[in-house]
């Protein structure tokens, strides 16, 4: 099998490495002709070593550039992923804008129309059940300030002091994380307050 070539894309910082080494090679090769005690070194074993150098040198050159081809080659893929992710979903939604779109164009009593709008949400439910996003519980529920949101009290002797009187918009989470919270009001007991 015949090996492929790598694409090598250096950085300016390997580029001018590689091009200031070049340029000290020169002034290298005066100074190692003697040993760092004016020891003369013979030329095999200067070319040995500007060998091992230029080995080394292009090695790093070659590993620089496979970390940023691997990095800009990760950056590619999670662009793709999230594209992929976000066509599943919309795609789940694409019936439910079909049924919107079919109930606008109908010349239904409102009766129907608003029968066929609740099958409509229905199916909405349905499709965020799929993703695992499910509505946070609110009507009768202890109020919770991670999970919900107060817009004010009402006076309800019916429920239990800081409980969930109404709920105003409903909030979702997916698996635990939470997506939005729910808006509600709150119940204020005064018969329980005078106990």
């Amino acid at each position: 099998m015949p090996e492929q070539e790598s694409e090598l894309t250096l950085s300016p910082e390997a580029s001018a490495a590689l091009a200031e080494a070049a340029a000290q090679e020169e002034t290298t090769a005066e100074a190692a002709t003697e040993g760092e005690e004016g020891e003369p070194v013979s030329r095999a074993e200067f070319d040995q070593l500007k060998a091992e150098r230029d080995q080394l040198l292009d090695r790093l050159a070659r590993l620089q550039a496979e970390f940023e081809n691997a990095r800009k080659r990760a950056e590619r893929d999670q662009v793709a992923n999230r594209d992929y992710a976000v066509g599943n979903v919309v795609e789940k939604f694409l019936p439910v804008m079909d049924h919107f779109e079919l109930a606008l164009k109908s010349s239904a009593s409102a009766d129907q129309l608003r029968s066929g709008v609740e099958l409509i949400v229905k199916q909405m439910e349905d499709v965020l059940r799929q993703l695992l996003v499910t509505p946070i519980p609110t009507e009768g529920e202890a109020f919770d300030p991670h999970l919900h949101e107060a817009l004010g009290t009402v006076e309800r002797p019916d429920l239990p002091d800081h409980h969930i009187a109404e709920e105003i918009r409903r909030g979702y989470k997916l698996r635990d994380r939470l997506l939005r919270p729910s808006l509600v009001r709150i119940a204020s007991n005064p018969q329980q307050k005078s106990e």
